[in-house]
């Protein structure tokens, strides 16, 4: 049998218990069946007449936890293009993995640079799983976008899992026999997270981020916010993949530093206080998102100048303040440095985006992910 990845055992397991949200049972109203449905068939609709254009028989699917700013639509759609051209016998689709996200994008949240609401339709990974096996690709690869395997990524396995067991409702259950063919062909893989391997990843985008930012490192301090899981959902124990990436940092530069806005002992202050160990008690910090786009995060909890910002100046540890006026408070020079009015996330940074295509390209298959949904079989 193959050796599947880092933490690919554990996902396996941990996903063939994790609970995925379906209508079920007795209280269900047909409407809520009619909607999960016209769901899927907006999508298999999609996809069947994109692979009828195409004449491809490979699909991947990137799986981002997703957005509301226009910016990181246009990552998204970069990442695409880069996918397009990286796999040119594959169709490539992109979902979200947040319910919230998805939303917020289909109602138009929030607006381009020219002050337009700007809507964007994107669909859970179960509808376009559906919709790629409803149209029978002979080959699937499915990529996370997450930077670390932790609980986000969790969530990625399980809705695979779920489409490889034919998990889906009524009238959306698929061809059982493809299914197994998929499996006995072993034509299902999966891309693990950007900081996936604790040596090869994260010395690799460890040199990607320097060779960016090596003139800034020279200038002041470069720290990079990521998101992190909060203590008790650190699922795998993922975290550790932000201090091991500042320690290969370091490396090559001791001035560059890791923080995250949700992993305990590794806040703002908590970088400021590695800072200050070393010495860097003034000057510039320079400060970079450590995730796949910048939205929120990186514009609010990152970016965010102002005294909206600032609102917690009685306890500077509050994390509603934001880096940029963290820092600045502390006596520190902030500088969020911007492309086309935005930070930059690491999907529109080409050599880190190059790690994650090169999970797809070296993407083993989904080991035990088929259960037939007729066990006497």
């Amino acid at each position: 049998m193959k050796k599947i990845k880092t933490f690919m055992l554990a996902l396996i397991a941990i996903a063939m218990v994790a609970p995925v949200l379906t209508a079920c049972g007795d209280d269900d109203s047909d409407s809520t069946v009619t909607n999960l449905i016209s769901e899927y068939d907006i999508n298999d609709k999609a996809v069947a007449a994109q692979k009828a254009a195409s004449k491809k028989d490979v699909a991947v699917l990137l799986v981002a936890f997703g957005s509301t700013w226009n910016n990181a639509f246009l990552a998204f759609d970069k990442t695409v293009a880069a996918y397009q051209q990286a796999f040119p016998e594959a169709d490539v689709y992109m979902s979200f993995s947040s319910d919230i996200c998805i939303n917020r994008a289909s109602v138009g949240e929030n607006t381009d640079d020219a002050g337009n609401i700007v809507k964007r339709d994107y669909y859970e990974p179960r509808y376009l799983l559906h919709a790629i096996g409803a149209a029978k690709y002979s080959k699937i690869y499915v990529q996370s976008l997450q930077v670390i395997p932790g609980e986000e990524f969790a969530a990625v396995v399980a809705s695979v899992k779920k489409f490889m067991n034919n998990g889906y409702i009524g009238q959306a259950h698929l061809d059982d026999k493809y299914l197994a063919k998929l499996a006995d062909d072993e034509a299902i893989f999966f891309g693990m997270p950007l900081l996936n391997d604790p040596d090869e990843d994260v010395s690799e985008v460890a040199k990607q981020l320097n060779a960016l930012y090596a003139s800034e490192a020279n200038d002041g301090v470069v720290a990079f916010m990521g998101h992190g899981n909060p203590d008790k959902y650190d699922t795998f124990k993922a975290n550790v993949r932000y201090e091991q990436l500042e320690e290969e940092l370091q490396k090559l530069n001791p001035k560059y530093f890791v923080g995250t806005v949700d992993m305990e002992d590794n806040f703002k202050q908590d970088v400021m206080a590695r800072m200050q160990e070393k010495g860097y008690n003034t000057g510039k910090v320079y400060l970079h998102a450590l995730m796949s786009i910048a939205g929120d995060h990186a514009h609010n909890d990152m970016a965010g100048e102002g005294d909206e910002y600032w609102s917690h100046p009685n306890d500077p540890e509050n994390e509603e303040n934001s880096w940029f006026e963290f820092f600045n408070h502390a006596g520190y020079t902030p500088v969020v440095p911007v492309t086309k009015n935005h930070p930059l996330g690491l999907l529109e940074l080409e050599g880190v985006r190059n790690v994650w295509i090169q999970h797809t390209k070296k993407a083993e298959f989904f080991e035990d992910a088929y259960h037939s949904m007729y066990p006497e079989e």
